[in-house]
């Protein structure tokens, strides 16, 4: 295969995805949490990974091998801490209801009462939306510490928060017209921005 810088270049439309251009939401459903600057102190998450299982059946000496399900691992955003912690107080304040501190109970009867949407945006250079990516039923599992150091000057808090969900879903497609996988079962209207 010959070099072709012309070629390359015109097959990266748009020079290429930029991994700065995003936001993340998550929907306040049941007053569970009230995310609404997230979006500005959301620093880092991932698009969301997918893997589907192998199952292994014995023929013959070999070792045929079939699709098995999907599963969805956990996904996590990294946030920027404010002085107030108010993301951070939303966020402790949402895995007590889930487990309370010291009672060891939960606030409400079903997953409904703790569960909530979340999306993920990627934009393109001239704003559009790249690519979005919707959470289903999403709960915060991990709170990570935040280090406290004399010596870390010139620098702002950030902690991560790890969440699990039942699955995932392409909700919108690309700036450069196309529709992508469109969610059909899971309305996302609630999840600003």
């Amino acid at each position: 295969m010959a070099f072709d810088i012309t070629g390359f270049r015109h097959a990266m439309h748009y020079d290429g995805q930029r991994p700065n251009l995003f936001q993340v939401t998550v929907a306040d459903k049941a007053n569970i949490f009230n995310g609404t600057d997230l979006n500005l102190f959301a620093k880092a998450t991932s698009i969301p990974g997918a893997v589907i299982g192998t199952v292994i059946v014995p023929y013959f000496g070999r070792e045929v091998k079939m699709a098995g399900n999907r599963t969805f691992p956990e996904w996590t955003v990294t946030v920027i801490n404010d002085e107030n912690f108010a993301i951070r107080s939303q966020f402790e304040m949402w895995m007590n209801k889930i487990n309370n501190h010291s009672a060891n109970f939960r606030q409400g009867t079903s997953s409904t009462d703790y569960t909530s949407t979340a999306k993920v945006k990627q934009f393109s250079k001239n704003t559009n939306t790249s690519a979005e990516y919707g959470f289903v039923n999403i709960f915060p599992t991990d709170l990570s510490e935040i280090t406290l150091d004399w010596g870390d000057n010139d620098t702002i808090e950030e902690y991560t928060v790890t969440f699990a969900y039942d699955y995932w879903t392409r909700v919108a497609g690309s700036a450069s017209g196309g529709s992508g996988v469109v969610a059909d079962d899971i309305e996302f209207d609630d999840v600003e921005g």
